[in-house]
């Protein structure tokens, strides 16, 4: 069972079917939104109804949709998956799909929430994530949450119609012993 988490100006809910709104399309839909996403664009409501089914089902998954506090506006999802329980390994990733609300410091916020959670009640023991690098304010943010980049993939994928690098990087779990 997936806990909701909160954090000073956050709730982060488990994603269900409840979710399955024009709102979260529109999301996917949007350029500026999916530019760095390996998924995105021409979505229908239909699409995200067999997306979120498979995430409810998926017990693997760790997946939040991010809501401000005071007005329980949902302006995006962030998740843990997979995770990898042998070898204490989980990969992050974060959409912040409503753009009026970008720069004012949630997806660090939610960020650190969930990897508080991963770290004192999941013991997970590294996080992990990939992230192009022509995305600056993304690699900018992970750098603040304490992330190192372990490896780089050279002209990696398409972004904005030119070859990007996509940077790996890791946050460990201090509690640990390498």
């Amino acid at each position: 069972m997936i806990k909701t988490l909160n954090s000073q100006r956050l709730t982060l809910k488990p994603l269900d079917l409840s979710y399955c709104t024009e709102e979260y399309v529109s999301w996917l839909n949007n350029p500026e939104v999916n530019k760095y996403l390996e998924t995105g664009g021409n979505y229908k409501i239909s699409d995200l109804k067999d997306y979120l089914q498979a995430v409810v089902k998926n017990e693997g998954m760790l997946f939040w949709a991010i809501h401000l506090k005071d007005t329980y506006q949902h302006i995006g999802n962030i998740k843990i998956d997979p995770i990898n329980k042998k070898h204490g390994l989980g990969e992050y990733g974060i959409m912040m799909g409503e753009s009026t609300q970008w720069g004012k410091g949630y997806a660090k916020e939610a960020s650190q929430a969930l990897i508080d959670h991963c770290f004192i009640d999941l013991k997970i023991r590294k996080i992990t994530l990939g992230v192009v690098d022509i995305n600056i304010a993304a690699v900018a943010l992970y750098k603040k949450l304490g992330f190192e980049i372990e490896g780089l993939y050279k002209r990696h994928g398409v972004y904005d119609g030119v070859f990007a690098d996509m940077i790996r990087m890791a946050l460990f779990n201090t509690q640990y012993e390498y």
